[in-house]
């Protein structure tokens, strides 16, 4: 082969893997837009314990926990984090962007529904943002 229709076919070459790519593709999901900012939500909300509270003005909204439960010896066990974080979501569903965490609670100790469990309890806040 002579060096110019070598040349050509790599430029054929190339310009049919670069068009091969091109178009107008559109993408789909089943993701609800809703769902993803729900998802997100517990992410708005600030954490305090009773020692560190916020250093600006706020208002007490109300009193919110979250609880979770190891259903089965095989089941992933409930974490602290986990129950925070839902107090975190039902916080952020009263309007609230911060929490004063009251205690936490690891049971260990097996019940009729529960493996273990973990609860926390804490005070929703609306802190000024000034």
């Amino acid at each position: 082969m002579s060096f110019i229709s070598l040349r050509n076919l790599s430029c054929g070459a190339v310009t049919l893997l670069i068009t091969a790519c091109a178009g107008d593709y559109g993408f789909k999901s089943n993701l609800d837009p809703k769902a993803i900012n729900d998802y997100f939500k517990p992410s708005e909300v600030t954490v305090f314990d009773a020692n560190s509270s916020p250093s600006a003005p706020f208002k007490r909204l109300k009193l919110v926990s979250g609880e979770t439960c190891q259903i089965k010896e095989n089941d992933a066990p409930a974490s602290i984090a986990d129950a925070r974080t839902l107090a975190r979501r039902a916080a952020a569903d009263l309007g609230a962007n911060g929490i004063i965490i009251q205690s936490c609670q690891l049971i260990e100790v097996p019940e009729q529904d529960c493996v273990s469990r973990a609860l926390c309890v804490a005070q929703a806040i609306k802190i000024n943002q000034q």
